[in-house]
């Protein structure tokens, strides 16, 4: 992961004049807007993007105001806030209703507040509310020029106290079902323009209190559903509901492309101790930018994107977007039987993908056009998507996050995202992806300090701070930061139907020394290194996850010899902590050794010859992938037909004998895109896998499409041969042969399934053919067959092998009672199983 500069805010302009639905010009026709209608405009009652709003706000000086013109400590509008209407008597009003009088004014100090963001109960001072001698209404709209209240048999103009408030005492019982017809200066201060709307601040909290309590307890499972922008019908009355967690603001405003991003009009109410702060603005509808203006402690502002957000801007522009899903889908048979088998005794073979990559340049909808087809040709169970949720830089690879609840804006849409899960779900293919909770960006318009305090990282800086990649960790030990992650996981997993996460970076969050020298990291309270909390938190969220979702995996890349990774949550360890809980972990050891070997010369491997048998010592300590991920091809590591040595057929045949080895060892397997043919460079997330490599006027196109060939038979025998798959956890699924043979650089096992059907896998790294080489195999089997070779000339290779069955003889072997003598061709591995 790479530290990079933070992202360059959007800029939003007003759009030209318009008179369309909603608005009208003063001397006009009235229109047949009733007061349930709503139009668009520049107050928070106004429809998201509506044009008459547009010429509204533009007339009253909102040109140039923008999100991307605000930051940390200071407020919207670039080049300062836009002049106000000074303050002034109120002017007298012609009525059509009932007389309308002065209503008390605000106090000092409540008209501060308000004006300046930091009020915790504008709905308190704003809106209609009884009062002696009839009814209050006091409307804060900026730069109008009169405000009109409008219900069944009423029209009643309201009287400027300056500021941009408008209030006065209407000779009613009761507040009535009203709406506000507000009226700004048209366009190039010619004439004037009408916007009728509901008023946001005569509206009931649009958020339960069963949702508080559960996000007071960090209990909130479904925290997208309470928290962010949901578009709702609230009280009758079409609108967004913007309810944010921000404890330590002293007020929160809502900006956005609906009021020409000035929050003065739009400030949030405090729904008590939970910190949450909420607004419900009628007509704001999908499709809308916004993004909170938070008053810190201190008094100073701070623009920030929606922690919560569903949809962000596409980078570098950072705007969240109100979004709701019309997706529809077409996956219930593979939902319905992802879970048949436990995963780790069911075929699970993954082709990682880096999505912005493996097709530069196409969209969601076009990858769903072919990525599933190609996955499904090669024969993979699934596919394993590094991140996509929302990321400023593209060269961290999505490994830095700020929109944890938005896939990357990069490709498209949401529900296009939504398109290409399903589109793999029905070619019966299963999507893992990628996700990050062990740190974020430490950008000043996302997570970090977020409401002028640390909120979501720890408050001791040297706690924050994450020492590898300059960016911030999360509070595990805080309960709503903990929930924000949980739910997450859950998130992707319900309304994305994913069905595994791969959880990144678990040593990092696991242990408070990681990476720290000493003196740099402070012990826990019985002394150690470990992090209590954060082990709490992946304990929970695995438990959450495997509760709620029925057939998802999570896989940890867990990088040490945590104790207890895949095991369950309640069976304690020796060291007093109980299992995380995930499904299956990234064997990185295996990775790392069995590389090692490969990389040496063949004159050379049997002095290592203990690294590729090692693994066997603790494959059964834990459910196991054996990974070739996208970190091993990066970064001057070579692709992994580059790390092999000789000529390039040396090169070449090594990578497929490595596969083959891989492809029988215990554990599940997962490839890196442009490995499963053979790439000589490294992977660039700037251009991708090299396809041309596979263009048949390429001269060296058969050589990589022959390893592309090999890949998609192993997934294919691996497929059909349930010893490979259903016993990678338990030790009676595995035999050496022989494991010593290092002078000859052979490894010979054998795999057996539920039955005890056998596959014997023999791999021989030495570039020699190897005549008559006697291996024992069980008695009870008399014939075998070679069912994979990867020395096959389909392959590449020089075809040298063991094409018709072998008769097991009566000499013994490697304690057993029968033997075959088999030819082991050069640099290549050869499978056979008893014939039927």
């Amino acid at each position: 992961m790479t530290a990079r500069p933070p992202s360059r805010p959007s800029s939003r302009t007003p759009p030209p004049p318009d008179t369309g639905s909603g608005a009208r010009r003063a001397g006009s026709p009235a229109d047949t807007t009733g007061p349930g209608s709503t139009g668009p405009g520049p107050g928070p009652g106004a429809s998201a993007g509506g044009s008459a709003g547009g010429s509204a706000g533009g007339s009253a000086g909102a040109a140039g105001r923008s999100a991307g013109s605000t930051g940390a400590g200071g407020s919207a509008g670039a080049g300062g806030p836009r002049p106000r209407r000074k303050s002034a008597p109120p002017r007298p009003r012609s009525t059509d209703g009932p007389g309308v009088r002065a209503a008390r004014p605000l106090a000092a100090a409540d008209r501060a507040r308000l004006l300046t963001g930091a009020h915790h109960d504008p709905h308190a001072l704003l809106g209609a509310h009884s009062a002696r001698g009839g009814v209050e209404v006091r409307v804060l709209r900026p730069y109008a020029r009169s405000v009109t209240v409008v219900a069944k048999g009423l029209r009643t103009e309201l009287p400027d106290d300056g500021d941009g408030f408008f209030s006065g005492l209407l000779p009613l019982r009761e507040a009535p079902d009203y709406a506000l017809l507000i009226t700004y200066d048209g366009p190039d201060g010619a004439g004037s323009v009408e916007i009728e709307t509901h008023d946001p601040y005569r509206f009931l909290p649009a958020l339960g209190e069963l949702d508080l309590h559960l996000i007071g307890e960090g209990r909130h499972e479904e925290l997208w559903q309470a928290l962010g922008a949901r578009p709702m019908t609230h009280q009758g009355v079409t609108g967004t509901r913007f309810t944010l967690w921000a404890p330590n603001a002293l007020g929160v405003r809502v900006i956005g492309d609906f009021n020409f991003w000035d929050g003065t009009g739009s400030p949030m109410r405090s729904l008590g101790s939970t910190g949450v702060w909420e607004l419900f603005l009628p007509g704001v509808a999908a499709g809308a930018l916004y993004k909170f203006l938070i008053t810190r402690p201190d008094g100073s502002t701070t623009t920030r994107a929606d922690p919560m957000a569903r949809r962000a801007e596409v980078p570098p522009a950072n705007a969240s977007i109100v979004t709701e899903s019309h997706h529809v889908w077409r996956d219930a048979e593979w939902m319905a039987h992802r879970g048949d088998r436990p995963v780790h005794a069911a075929p699970f073979s993954v082709y990682e993908v880096h999505l912005p990559s493996w097709r530069p340049g196409l969209t969601y909808r076009q990858l769903a056009l072919q990525l599933p087809s190609y996955v499904k040709d090669l024969g993979f169970t699934h596919v394993e998507l590094m991140p996509v949720a929302e990321h400023p830089f593209g060269g961290s690879w999505g490994y830095q996050v700020t929109g944890f609840y938005a896939p990357t804006a990069r490709m498209g849409t949401p529900d296009d995202f939504r398109h290409l899960v399903d589109a793999l779900h029905r070619a019966g293919i299963g999507v893992i992806m990628d996700w990050v909770p062990a740190h974020f960006p430490r950008d000043d318009w996302a997570l970090a300090e977020f409401d002028g305090r640390p909120l979501y990282e720890p408050a001791d800086p040297a706690r924050a701070a994450h020492p590898d990649w300059g960016t911030l960790e999360f509070d595990y030990g805080r309960t709503e930061v903990r929930n924000f992650l949980v739910a997450n996981a859950v998130y992707w997993c319900e309304e994305f139907h994913i069905d595994g996460l791969r959880v990144d970076a678990v040593a990092s969050m696991l242990y408070l020394d990681y990476s720290r020298e000493e003196g740099e990291w402070t012990p826990n309270e019985h002394g150690g290194r470990e992090n209590p909390d954060a082990v709490a938190f992946l304990q929970e969220m695995n438990a959450t996850v495997y509760r709620r979702c029925p057939g998802v995996v999570t896989i940890a890349e867990e990088s040490t010899a945590w104790d207890g990774v895949t095991r369950a949550t309640h069976h304690i360890g020796p060291g007093g902590y109980g299992g995380l809980g995930f499904g299956l972990k990234w064997n990185m050891g295996w990775m790392h050794d069995s590389l090692g070997y490969v990389g040496h010369e063949p004159v050379h491997r049997k002095f290592h010859h203990g690294e590729m048998t090692f693994s066997m010592v603790y494959a059964y300590s834990e459910n196991y992938v054996l990974p070739i991920s996208h970190d091993e091809v990066v970064h001057g590591k070579r692709s992994l037909v580059g790390k092999m040595p000789g000529d390039w057929w040396q090169r070449r045949a090594t990578h497929r004998a490595y596969l083959g080895f891989m492809w029988a060892h215990p554990g599940k397997q997962l490839l890196f895109m442009g490995q499963e043919f053979a790439q000589g460079a490294e992977w660039s997330e700037a251009h991708g896998p090299d396809w041309w490599l596979l263009d048949p006027s390429y001269a060296a196109e058969a050589d990589h499409r022959g390893v592309r060939l090999l890949v998609r038979d192993l997934n294919t025998v691996y497929g059909e041969t349930p010893a490979l798959w259903q016993r990678d956890t338990e030790p009676e699924g595995f035999a050496w042969v022989d494991g010593d043979a290092a002078e000859d650089n052979v490894f010979a096992f054998l795999r057996y399934d539920a039955s005890g059907a056998p596959l014997l896998s023999v791999s021989n790294f030495s570039p020699v053919v190897r005549d008559a080489y006697r291996l024992g195999v069980p008695e009870a089997f008399p014939v075998w067959t070679e069912v994979m070779n990867t020395d096959e000339g389909r392959y590449g290779g020089g075809a040298v092998g063991n094409p018709d069955p072998l008769k097991t003889d009566p000499a013994p072997a490697h304690g057993r009672g029968v033997s075959l003598r088999l030819t082991l061709p050069p640099l290549a591995t050869v499978w056979l199983r008893p014939s039927a």
